[in-house]
């Protein structure tokens, strides 16, 4: 694979402020509570992103590198680091209840092992726990094939990431 990104963007669609990347046949990852970060928890092995709006779709773009991306911060609001596993290839951005319209690409490029996302998100204080008819939250997914290590927070500057992260 080149430098070059290969990406993907479309809806998908968020029921009670989340929607979720798994693999089918195995645990994404080992447990990371949401109140660590306020953007994505892992537990029984989905990785749940959260959400302002409570219900609607929000606009996400995924792209797959060969190795980290530079960390492109600006006009991102949270962005948050961490390493999940593919146990059968087919890690995917999944609705919470409803497939999506349109397929993104598999997270899990390279086959079954271990990834590194980098996941940001911006509008979550727009339209918090509303239902909008118009899209006011955007997610990019940066992934890449990585041996697993820690989370790490790269900036968390929205207010509901904040409620989220309160005890």
């Amino acid at each position: 694979m080149s430098d070059q990104a290969e990406h993907g963007r479309g809806p998908v669609p968020v029921q009670y402020h989340q929607f979720q990347i798994s693999d089918e046949d195995g645990p994404a990852g080992p447990d990371l509570p949401r109140e660590h970060n306020g953007l994505i928890e892992v537990q029984d092995g989905i990785a749940t992103i959260h959400t302002g709006i409570h219900t609607g779709d929000v606009d996400v773009t995924v792209t797959i590198h060969p190795r980290a991306p530079e960390i492109e911060d600006a006009g991102w609001d949270e962005i948050v680091e961490v390493s999940l596993h593919s146990a059968s290839g087919e890690l995917m951005v999944r609705g919470l209840m409803d497939d999506l319209d349109e397929e993104l690409p598999v997270l899990s490029f390279d086959g079954p092992g271990d990834y590194r996302l980098r996941i940001h998100a911006r509008g979550r204080d727009v339209a918090t726990d509303l239902a909008p008819d118009e899209t006011t939250e955007w997610y990019l997914i940066q992934v890449w094939p990585a041996p697993a290590r820690e989370a790490v927070v790269l900036r968390r500057t929205d207010s509901y990431g904040a409620t989220v992260r309160s005890p």
